[in-house]
């Protein structure tokens, strides 16, 4: 009997001693099954990962736990905030986030089959001028078989790699490209480039096995057939017989371990040995995003190994989200950004300095990177693409077996505190682990379970319409299906019959190709795709394929992280389609399960993905509202703790409506209070306060969130008034002004891996005149105003007068407050001015000062100067465009003349 089988016949031996409660958690500590005696610390091991499966048999019943509360705080203290008054708007604002993108210094290749863009900011900086030439064939070019745009990061990639940076390694590029522009040929297309000029081995490391199918075709494709491609996983350990040609192995392969003949080989000692001594060929770390942890696992830490052991390596990394965060580049060893020779010792110093710096910071690195030749990032428009939220309500009988399982859930929380005080378990971390996960899977497919038939009514109707239907998922459960314990499709006597999927003489390995290709051809009109087919297949309505319907993409389970939720929709969303896809977000009105939205927000948000790519598709319902992983939803967090446990007296008000009041929506939510408060500090996140109320029953979870939302959104608009909240980057005068460039001053700064200029701008920005509205219904207005800065009332009686009447005063008006502020306009004086301050109240003529260029280089200088200055870490970065038509983005500075020295 395995030990499983023995924990589950233990629980349903001794069900039977709790009539309705689970009181007696000793009775399942001393049981025992055909003499085996079950050891305490095993079953809590146990218990969790099979809690899902062996949940109906126990008892619902009302219960509230006890937690040892903590001693009488005294009266609360009001908090000291006071409220701010609204400053004057400043000459800032957001513009269209996303520029068409053509190459702007390879003349070479045919223009791209689709319309592509790239962000704002990024167009706003050139990228160096090519000094590489291609071997690459001019038929392979000129038919088209790359693009010009493929072309292109090719070029930029090849002459990175010509680069060695100061440490002894050569420099590696970054295809930052969204799904759907062709990674996978730009990258065949490095890998013939470098078979022409004699290297001809190259590792290619992807996320799946089935993915060498695709590197084949992207080979083909271009008209390199002739390179060959092993599967790693098909070669015996320690073999190094192939011969040339591409080594394709999966990012777990790279931890592969082997124990034969007594000799311990490993995967990645395998390669090493195919590469051989002075190894100069390229090295592809495809949806390289999966190494982003690379120093708190061991296929991160092999990522970086194999880099550091083959210094002369071409490294390509390749991934749509790649650099969306700082902390994720941890891998990216060969950019040359940290390290030797370069502003920060480690990648620890680069982390610290862009993550304080505000929203706008990881712009700039991108913006560095492109300058200096080894970033490029592309995207398809997502012009065309619908996107929308469906909110799934849900029915009293849903919620009445959601209730039951927050309560059974609670009073097995209960118990394992209880067991592991009896057992004085000194350490508690693996016992909690594993009950949170598994109490975080169980309320997950829960919430999955009240969407279901909601999507089912939805894919119909889009079918009905002559759509098919795409249906995102994290994970099938096949895996589990074949576990002990099935929780398989069931028949009707009970019995469970498990089906391989694989076909008669198909394998395995050709199972998810073969259902791709019978969707393509129409053969089945709906796809289900899990985590794992989610890299790297296309299912777009593809011109070449015969099923050309419009892809309705449902994502029915939202993504654990972010960068799941971008490549399951690069599945439906790329080159060559008839139409784009629709998305559509399906979220029960289970306040815990925004936490899921949460993450895939803030992603979206940092990539301008589905968010801010397409306006008229967004319009105003879009997953920002969703994203409070932030400094904002950790302070709400720590006010409604506290205002919980009755430490402080919160402004906001709870919901209203609470069935008892204020008094029973405290009382309700101090068990969740203390344990995320007094157990967790000071690591009390966000993500496990969303984790946790996932727990509650419906109405309380909802009440709960509520009440941290607004405060949430108390917090942004009190920095809002008091002009403290990052926008992130602005565009400067975004109207009708006109911007005007009155000087620049030049700086080299020494950099790695090739030197970089900052550019000290001056420019000027003239507002237009003050437009009048025109009214039928009045004739006399009353405008009435009292400025902040000097507490001066303005008052004017505005009369309806006819343009002619009108023309000689505004033209006086005009002039006057070309260089003069409001207060001068009416009073015929300022008393800021007067009092040796400056003053831009109403003035059409403002003044600006922009640091450009390669600032990360001096970022670290310029921002300690700033900061000890305006006491404030942001660096206010902002895009302008001049009327000469040049595109500027920098870091916005009135302290410019402290700056010189610094940056010189």
């Amino acid at each position: 009997m395995s030990v499983q089988h023995l924990c589950i016949c233990v629980l349903q031996q001794n069900l039977s001693a709790f009539p309705g409660r689970l009181d007696d958690f000793s009775a399942l500590l001393s049981a025992s099954v055909a003499g085996f005696k079950v050891d305490p610390l095993l079953f809590s091991k146990i218990f969790c990962p099979l809690f899902h499966h062996i949940s109906s048999s126990f008892v619902f019943c009302p219960f509230i736990p006890s937690f040892p509360q903590a001693a009488a705080p005294p009266p609360p203290p009001p908090e000291e905030e006071e409220e701010a008054d609204e400053e004057e708007t400043e000459d800032l604002g957001h513009a269209d986030t996303y520029a068409e993108y053509k190459p702007s210094k390879s003349t070479i290749g045919i223009s791209h089959p689709d319309f592509v863009v790239e962000t704002n900011t990024l167009s706003s900086v050139p990228p160096p001028d090519i000094s590489y030439t291609l071997s690459i064939p001019g038929c392979s070019i000129s038919s088209g078989l790359l693009s010009a745009l493929q072309l292109e990061a090719i070029i930029y990639a090849c002459q990175q790699h010509e680069v060695i940076l100061q440490n002894g390694q050569r420099a590696g590029f970054l295809i930052g490209d969204g799904a759907g522009v062709g990674k996978g040929r730009t990258v065949a297309g490095i890998i013939l480039e470098n078979f022409l000029k004699g290297r001809k081995r190259a590792l290619w490391f992807s996320v799946s096995n089935d993915l060498k199918y695709d590197a084949e075709r992207d080979l083909k494709d271009i008209d390199a057939s002739n390179i060959p491609v092993f599967a790693l996983n098909k070669i015996k350990y320690g073999d190094t017989a192939t011969s040339e040609g591409v080594l394709f192995a999966t990012y777990s392969a790279l931890i592969g371990e082997s124990q034969a003949g007594g000799q311990h080989r490993t995967r990645l000692k395998q390669i090493l040995d195919w590469c051989k001594p002075n190894f100069d060929g390229v090295i592809v770390f495809d949806e390289c995003h999966k190494a982003k942890n690379a120093t708190s696992t061991k296929m991160g830490k092999a990522v970086l190994d194999l880099q550091s052991k083959l210094p002369r390596a071409r490294v390509v990394y390749a991934s749509a989200t790649g650099a969306s965060e700082p902390k994720n580049m941890i891998y990216m060893s060969r950019l040359g950004i940290w390290g030797q020779g370069t502003p920060f010792k480690a990648f620890d110093d680069f982390l610290h300095a862009i993550e304080k710096r505000g929203v706008g910071a990881m712009e700039i690195v991108a913006m560095d990177m492109k300058v200096s030749g080894m970033y490029i990032a592309r995207q398809l428009s997502f012009s065309g693409v619908s996107f929308r939220i469906e909110e799934i309500t849900l029915d009293e009988e849903f919620k009445l077996v959601y209730n039951k399982a927050a309560r059974l859930w609670a009073e097995a929380l209960e118990l394992f505190t209880r067991a592991a005080d009896t057992l004085g378990l000194a350490s508690r971390k693996s016992l909690w682990g594993q009950f949170w996960a598994s109490h975080q899977r169980f309320f997950k497919y829960l919430c999955i379970a009240a969407k279901v038939r909601r999507l089912v009514d939805l894919a119909h109707t889009e079918m009905q319409h002559g759509k098919c239907i795409v249906i995102g998922l994290q994970s099938t459960g096949e895996a589990l299906s074949q576990s002990p314990f099935p929780t398989g499709m069931r028949r009707p006597d009970g019995s469970v019959r498990y089906e391989t999927r694989a076909e008669q003489g198909l394998t395995i390995d050709h199972v998810n190709v073969k259902e791709k290709e019978r969707f393509m051809t129409g053969e089945k009109l709906i796809a289900i795709i899990s985590e794992a087919a989610s890299s790297g297949i296309s299912l777009q309505a593809d011109k070449r394929v015969q099923n050309r319907r419009r892809r309705v993409h449902m994502t029915l389970e939202l993504p654990w992280s972010a960068d799941r939720a971008i490549q399951q929709f690069g599945r439906t969303h790329r080159s060559n389609q008839v139409t784009a896809p629709e998305y559509i977000f399906l979220i029960s009105e289970l306040a815990g399960e925004r936490r899921f939205a949460s993450i895939v927000a803030k992603r979206l948000e940092s990539l301008g993905a589905l968010t801010h790519g397409d306006r008229r598709a967004t319009e105003s319902r879009d997953l920002s509202q969703y994203n409070f992983e932030n400094k904002y939803g950790t302070k709400a967090l720590d006010k409604i703790t506290k205002a919980i446990l009755g430490y402080i007296d919160n402004k906001v008000p709870p919901p209203k409506g609470y069935p008892g009041g204020d008094i029973m929506f405290f009382r309700g939510n101090v068990i969740l209070a203390n344990c995320l408060f007094l157990s967790c500090i000071p690591d009390c996140t966000i993500t496990k306060f969303l984790n946790r109320i996932l727990g509650l029953e419906v109405l309380q979870q909802n009440s709960l969130f509520q009440y941290f939302t607004d405060n949430f959104d108390y917090l942004i608009n009190k920095d809002k008034k008091e002009g403290k909240y990052d926008m992130g980057i602005l565009d400067l005068a975004p109207g009708n002004d006109e911007i005007h460039e009155e000087t620049q001053e030049k700086f080299l700064t020494p950099g790695n891996p090739q030197e970089g200029q900052v550019i000290l701008y001056k420019v000027h920005v003239r507002k237009g005149c003050i437009k009048l509205i025109k009214s039928d219904s009045k004739d006399i207005y009353n405008v009435h105003t009292k400025c902040k800065a000097c507490s001066t009332s303005l008052f004017l009686p505005a009369l309806k007068v006819t343009p002619d009447e009108a023309k000689d005063f505004w033209k006086s008006q005009f002039d006057f407050s070309f260089t003069n502020c409001t207060h001068a306009n009416w009073n015929g004086k300022c008393k800021l001015i007067e009092q040796g301050q400056e003053c831009f109240l109403g003035m059409r003529l403002r003044q600006y000062h922009m640091l450009c260029g390669a600032l990360l280089r001096v970022w670290k200088r310029v921002s300690d100067i700033v900061s000890d200055i305006t006491n404030s870490s942001i660096l206010q970065i902002v895009r302008l465009k001049t009327k000469q038509n040049s595109k500027q983005v920098g870091e916005l500075t009135f302290c410019y003349l402290l700056l010189l020295n610094p940056v010189s």
